[in-house]
């Protein structure tokens, strides 16, 4: 059930005024603002990795210079994390989780459509599977979600964004979880489609902010005709003021 990764993401332009309308009130219903893109199947893996069939020259498993200097950096990091009380490690965390305000979470779906979903960084992985719940096409047929690589099934959903490292942005991986003997498990199934028809509707939708959406509606006020001062065609000579001789004393 993995899925291709995408390599270009399909946007069409739309209306304005028809768009904008149509992801506000999918977002009222939903209560989140959501994308939806299309992606293009490709030979290689999700994270673009050449697929596990493909045998990997020997100079690969080689420690270079970079390796080396990377593993020494993380080892003095650790180092000094753990001399570091737990107060100024709690200020630590605290500030760097303050710097995020969004999470920004896209579900890949194995009919190569995309769904790309804001949240807060508090909010649970299960307020995600709320939302699916509402914009897939069969909501009484079980799915899990999951990463990759390695591919690692999203089994606590309790958790928010940020704990799970969702912050400040993921993708995740939807699949069915049917039983091999299940009859729901057919290649018609697999096939989708996956989310609702008004859902895919949306396809290269994208929600514009309020403020450019007000400035690119607004019509650009008219200009006054600028006016040239006339000029005489034949200038005459300032009159020069009379002075007295400095030789000449009243």
């Amino acid at each position: 059930m993995d899925e291709q990764p995408a390599k270009k993401l399909k946007r069409y332009q739309f209306p304005l005024d028809i768009s904008q309308d149509q992801l506000s009130a999918v977002a009222e219903e939903l209560g989140h603002e959501i994308c939806v893109f299309t992606s293009s199947s490709a030979s290689t893996g999700p994270t673009g990795l050449p697929s596990s069939n493909e045998d990997e020259p020997d100079d690969f498993y080689d420690l270079t210079p970079e390796d080396y200097y990377r593993l020494m950096g993380n080892k003095i990091g650790a180092k000094s994390e753990m001399l570091k009380t737990r107060k100024i490690r709690d200020a630590e965390a605290a500030a760097r989780r303050a710097r995020y305000t969004k999470a920004v979470i896209r579900v890949r779906f194995p009919d190569n459509y995309i769904l790309e979903a804001n949240f807060k960084p508090s909010e649970k992985i299960q307020d995600l599977v709320d939302l699916l719940l509402k914009v897939i096409a069969r909501p009484d047929i079980p799915f899990y979600l999951y990463t990759t690589p390695p591919k690692e099934r999203i089994n606590d959903t309790s958790k928010d964004f940020y704990t799970a490292s969702f912050v400040p942005g993921a993708n995740v991986y939807f699949s069915y979880d049917l039983p091999n003997d299940s009859q729901l498990n057919s290649e018609e199934t697999k096939a989708g489609p996956y989310l609702r028809e008004e859902i895919r509707s949306l396809n290269g939708l994208v929600p514009i902010p309020k403020q450019a959406a007000s400035v690119m509606a607004e019509p650009e006020p008219a200009t006054a005709p600028t006016t040239m001062p006339s000029v005489d065609p034949n200038p005459r000579p300032a009159a020069k003021k009379p002075t007295k001789p400095k030789w000449l004393k009243l």
